[in-house]
């Protein structure tokens, strides 16, 4: 099967989740006296984002059999996600995590539990075959047995002819073992993914700020065929062809309302102008274009996204 006759455009992979926002801006958690309940999680957000762009997509996750876990499968399912690959385990609670509303990276506490329950049976050869793009984050990676289950899913998604993707969001909070980390991502990275990182993922994953240079040769060295640092106000940098090629994106000055989510906004626009046939530079001006809805309204994105949007700057 070809890529262009795969049903899925994308198979994200891993956490589905109760946020609970605050819903005033503070500073820290010790601030924040009220919350909201959202859903959240990356990989599911990332499902719903490239849903909202009219992509046919389905989440591989795992609640609790709970009411929450109900109310999150619900939503997603709301929003146009095949929801099928979904299991509720009968032992572990939903996953919650609790979330600052700061204008700058939000301080969070992460309540693991049903999340961390991926099986192979979830991941199929004949599901991945029928895939796209496979799609990842740190978080999923962190703990075992969806770390095991992911990096092996990985490798049999490549083989099958699917590009393998992640959000290399590393939170030392989450994964303390950071040597650890770094051996799994390596073992995901030499899938030929294409990666997204921040500014202060790169911090929190080596420990210290790292020169741009430094983070790209890593990182291609480990096996990534596409990176995508963002910069935030600075906008990104694309490096592809092993590293060979680069294109920079510079930021534009915008009036950020809610920060929650942007990242997964933009990589959701990375990957649909990916699929569309775009070169790297203009997949990160189109990521740049979601980001922005997202960073300028408060809550998620519309239930549809005029894909055509993202790519009106350079056609």
């Amino acid at each position: 099967m070809t890529t262009s006759t795969r049903p899925y455009a994308l198979l994200s992979v891993g956490e589905l989740l109760a946020d609970f926002i605050g819903h005033h801006v503070t500073s820290s958690l010790i601030d924040a006296l009220d919350f909201r309940r959202y859903q959240g999680g990356s990989p599911a957000n990332m499902a719903t984002n490239m849903a909202r762009l009219g992509e046919k997509v389905a989440l591989v996750s795992c609640v609790g059999n709970d009411s929450i876990g109900k109310y999150l499968v619900r939503q997603i399912e709301e929003s146009g996600v095949d929801t099928q690959f979904i299991t509720a385990d009968p032992l572990e609670p939903t996953t919650i995590v609790v979330v600052s509303r700061t204008a700058g990276t939000p301080d969070f506490v992460a309540y693991r539990h049903a999340d961390c329950q991926l099986s192979s049976e979830q991941l199929p050869d004949s599901l991945l075959a029928q895939t796209k793009l496979f799609h990842t984050t740190c978080f999923a990676l962190s703990q075992q047995p969806a770390q095991d289950v992911i990096i092996d899913a990985a490798r049999r998604a490549q083989a099958a002819g699917c590009q393998v993707s992640i959000d290399a969001n590393y939170a030392p909070s989450i994964w303390p073992d950071r040597q650890q980390a770094w051996r799994v991502l390596t073992n995901y990275f030499a899938s030929g993914a294409m990666v997204k990182v921040s500014s202060d993922d790169i911090e929190r994953l080596y420990g210290e700020p790292q020169t741009q240079e430094r983070v790209l040769n890593d990182f291609h060295q480990m096996g990534a065929s596409i990176v995508c640092l963002t910069l935030g106000p600075d906008g990104s940098l694309v490096s592809y062809d092993g590293g060979a090629k680069q294109a920079r994106v510079p930021g534009k000055k915008i009036d950020v309302v809610d920060v929650t989510g942007a990242g997964d906004a933009y990589w959701a626009g990375f990957l649909t102008a990916h699929l569309d046939g775009y070169a790297p530079g203009n997949c990160a001006r189109a990521g740049a274009t979601m980001a922005k809805m997202k960073l300028t309204r408060q809550g998620p994105l519309p239930d549809k996204v005029d894909r055509k949007s993202l790519y009106t700057q350079f056609e």
